[in-house]
């Protein structure tokens, strides 16, 4: 009986090898990922190739997904990064925290200054005094801004306070006591103990 030679050619590979593919490479290859916002980021592939993914959508501008529809490996990767912490998800942007400019994800309307968690000052924590170095406590992070709310009775803003003037007008306003006190979160404070208003900026938190 007579054979023929196979062709030498690879042998088809199944969709889910595919997917198993595209799955190892997204992981393996250098990229880097740009959050632009509105649910889109750039991608910078190992060939210098810059490519666009909307991520909702689930779509690229590279040929993999333009050509066969595929979820690429473009797609996948910015999945990755946004489930291991390094990308924003959608609706998020990175900005860096105001102290010590470690990237911060917040809403991409969020106004700043923007602190990560190890800055981030909550009724009870002490603070640093920039302009003095003294300690005070926290007893309240307000929303009202510093140019905002009167400081009685000298009759001026927070922000116009004369050692505040260097301070961004537009900051939230911080309430706290001296000398250091223990304060409960959202707890009364004793009447015997003034609160000074201060810009956001001007203190933080004691190490």
């Amino acid at each position: 009986m007579k054979t023929t030679a196979s062709p030498k050619a690879p042998l088809p590979v199944s969709p889910v090898d595919h997917l198993e593919e595209r799955s190892r490479r997204a992981r393996a290859e250098p990229m880097s990922v740009l959050p632009l916002g509105d649910g889109l980021y750039e991608i910078e592939s190992a060939s210098d190739h810059t490519y666009l993914v909307d991520l909702e959508a689930g779509r690229c501008t590279c040929p993999d997904h333009v050509f066969r529809s595929a979820r690429c490996k473009h797609v996948r990767r910015v999945a990755i990064e946004i489930n291991e912490g390094r990308t924003p998800p959608p609706g998020e942007i990175a900005v860096p925290c105001h102290d010590c400019g470690s990237a911060v994800f917040v809403d991409e309307d969020a106004s700043g200054p923007i602190y990560c968690e190890e800055h981030a000052i909550r009724p009870g924590d002490l603070v640093v005094d920039r302009e003095t170095g003294d300690r005070l406590t926290v007893v309240d992070v307000s929303d009202l801004r510093a140019d905002a709310v009167q400081i009685r009775p000298e009759g001026t803003t927070v922000a116009e306070y004369g050692t505040n003037e260097t301070y961004d007008p537009d900051v939230p306003v911080v309430g706290a006591v001296y000398p250091h006190a223990t304060v409960a979160p959202n707890g009364v404070v004793p009447e015997s103990l003034k609160v000074y208003t201060f810009p956001r900026t001007r203190l933080e938190k004691a190490t």
